[in-house]
């Protein structure tokens, strides 16, 4: 069922999400379901459990809308539940990051290259995966809203007091959105 996103300001956003109990097939596979129809509908590349409201370790990643840009993410698309970040890179990476949650704003991110992540899939099989450039960079980015944070508490000092107002105008309900959205406090 598509559900509303939660906006900055909300509770569930902060929160380090519990994991998911593996015999609980039925809460997986209804969160799953409720991520996937909603990040269809909100035309986002990841979406993370809490941004639906659900304090639980389980992120979608989808870049296969992103080939015209990135071509070898024609078959990126996964389901993680659980997951874990083991290694990193020294080397890091900016890219530019936005993020359904806060709608709007755009900003420079410094996250490392590469990362060597553990999972398990939507069959809750383990897997193993080492990432590197923009499917690397969608992970690291939903992985953070597990932990409760937000790319914009990453961004630098000047850029975050340039994108301020923007953020009181999401935590004050004056920002529309093209999907259903909610604020929670």
């Amino acid at each position: 069922m598509i559900q509303p996103i939660y906006l900055y300001g909300s509770e569930v956003l902060r929160e380090v999400a519990e994991e998911v109990d593996l015999n609980n097939t039925e809460e997986i596979k209804q969160i799953v379901t409720d991520l996937k129809e909603t990040l269809a509908v909100a035309d986002g590349c990841g979406l993370a459990a809490p941004q639906i409201g659900v304090s639980k370790r389980i992120v979608i990643v989808d870049g296969t809308d992103m080939t015209d840009v990135y071509d070898y993410l024609k078959d990126f698309r996964r389901t993680m539940i659980n997951p874990v970040i083991v290694e990193e890179s020294e080397e890091a990476c900016i890219y530019n990051e936005g993020c359904l949650s806060v709608p709007g704003v755009y900003a420079d991110v410094r996250r490392p290259s590469k990362i060597t992540v553990e999972y398990y899939d939507e069959d809750l099989k383990k897997v193993r995966e080492e990432l590197d450039r923009f499917a690397c960079r969608m992970v690291q980015h939903e992985l953070s809203h597990l932990d409760g944070n937000l790319f914009v508490d990453n961004v630098a000092p000047i850029r975050k007091k340039i994108i301020a107002k923007k953020l009181t105008n999401i935590t004050g309900g004056r920002i529309h959105t093209r999907y259903k959205s909610k604020l929670v406090k």
